[in-house]
């Protein structure tokens, strides 16, 4: 199995495009980077794991009158286009991982025969509260994660603490090109502090012009 693995964070219409529900601002100036990464993947046979927000008014982060911390106005509802992800970021016969507790043993066996990306659906920023996330890391239990998405300073922070905290020995590189932070002030703190811990910092080209391990 693959060990080198692309992971791809919430690259869905409601975050990428001016129209959509909690853009993230210049997100759309990323989709021509997004899609080249998108393509090397699936044309090396490099496995893509992505997030994806699947929200309903009920959720916990969903709120009439937000606070931009912990709290957003509606955003990727379930069945909404917004919800969905942008073209550009496509998977390839994905296997889909939803937010309940799924038997490790039967989801690894799933994991192990699948041939596919995989997408995890989440209901709040942390990829990691889908408690099925670390079973699926233990069977394709990468060497190298390449990471790229929205928004750096939420969702993308959750997934590479969690990655940094349950991979230490994991080589991580996020692709600096292919994200945007909602503050620009608190992405920049962001990644000195993850550069500080280890994290690469690669652009696109840096990134697709490597020889694919």
């Amino acid at each position: 199995m693959a060990r080198l693995l692309f992971w791809d964070v919430d690259t869905q219409h409601d975050f990428i495009h001016p129209d959509g529900k909690l853009y993230v601002p210049m997100a759309n100036q990323i989709v021509p980077n997004l899609k080249r990464l998108t393509d090397h993947a699936h044309a090396h046979g490099i496995r893509i794991v992505a997030s994806a927000d699947d929200h309903v008014p009920e959720h916990e982060e969903i709120s009439s009158d937000p606070d931009f911390e912990k709290t957003y106005p509606p955003h990727c509802m379930r069945g909404t286009p917004g919800q969905r992800k942008i073209p550009e970021t496509a998977l390839r016969s994905p296997l889909l991982v939803e937010p309940s507790a799924l038997d490790p043993v039967e989801l690894a066996r799933r994991v192990r025969e699948h041939g596919g990306d995989i997408l995890f659906h989440k209901h709040f920023f942390d990829v990691f509260t889908n408690p099925n996330v670390d079973t699926v890391l233990e069977v394709l239990d990468p060497e190298e994660i390449l990471l790229y998405g929205v928004a750096l300073d939420v969702c993308n922070r959750y997934a590479i603490d969690g990655l940094l905290t349950r991979r230490p020995r994991t080589r991580l590189r996020l692709v600096t090109d292919a994200t945007r932070p909602i503050d620009v002030r608190k992405g920049w703190s962001l990644l000195e502090h993850w550069r500080e811990r280890g994290v690469e910092l690669i652009r696109t080209d840096d990134a697709l012009g490597e020889r694919v391990a």
